[in-house]
């Protein structure tokens, strides 16, 4: 069987059983504390004494109607195409089990404005602990030191942007792009430069549709999802990412 299809069906598969698990995943978040922290993973405020609705629950969120099914569905999908990109390279090894996750942290996301960092940070740590036995054990230096450089000037990134206006965006935003850079750099920086170009541009057009069609500035204060949108910035990156930087950059 050729390669690319095998690498194809093997994510499809080992994403899509993952799928299924993301219901119980999202359900076995705790509820955020009642009180702040600096950096917290609460949603901020849209302006200056604004009310934000109460936050749905984990658990309404787990029970949701079809969510197993779907989120089994994007996940085979998504896990499909990585592995149709990257072949049987290591990288599938945090890959494919990052993708469910993935989808995990759109839906809670796109839902409450929380990353929750119980989700992220283990997943990062795991990552970082993979990519570094990978790269260590298969003597790819190169690969290793850049996916970990690109960690650090993703997070760096987020953060500046997050220190600038922590209104519009949540710490949580911060945390998810270090785990992003990590994943991104293994493959190069080509594929970390359009993951997160296009995590903007998903983001932006749809917004500035919505702005230009209800002509109503005052959403230019309010505070929306960037999760699903990094989600899916990074999986253009990593299916798209190294051709298209090669066409638009050389």
């Amino acid at each position: 069987m050729n390669e690319t299809l095998l690498a194809a069906l093997l994510g499809l598969l080992v994403a899509g059983l993952g799928g299924l698990l993301v219901p119980a995943l999202i359900a076995s978040v705790p509820e955020p504390r009642q009180a702040a922290e600096p950096e917290g993973e609460e949603p901020e405020e849209d302006a200056p004494g604004a009310v934000e609705p109460p936050k749905t629950l984990y658990a309404d969120i787990a029970a949701r109607p079809g969510l197993r099914w779907r989120s089994a569905v994007v996940s085979a999908v998504s896990g499909g195409l990585v592995g149709a990109a990257t072949g049987l390279d290591w990288s599938l090894l945090w890959l494919l089990p990052l993708t469910p996750l993935a989808v995990a942290l759109s839906v809670i996301d796109w839902h409450t404005k929380l990353l929750p960092r119980r989700i992220v940070l283990p997943a990062t740590l795991a990552a970082i602990l993979l990519v570094v036995v990978v790269g260590l054990a298969t003597d790819q230096r190169d690969a290793l030191v850049r996916a970990l450089v690109a960690m650090l000037v993703a997070r760096s990134f987020f953060w500046v942007l997050w220190f600038v206006r922590s209104a519009g965006m949540g710490f949580g935003d911060v945390r998810l792009a270090a785990l992003i850079g990590l994943v991104l750099g293994w493959l190069g920086w080509g594929a970390v430069a359009i993951g997160l170009w296009f995590s903007f541009l998903s983001f932006a057009v749809p917004a500035l549709v919505v702005l230009l069609a209800r002509r109503d500035r005052t959403l230019l204060k309010r505070s929306f999802p960037f999760g699903p949108f990094m989600v899916f910035g990074t999986l253009v990156g990593l299916v798209w990412g190294t051709p298209l930087a090669e066409r638009m950059w050389g």
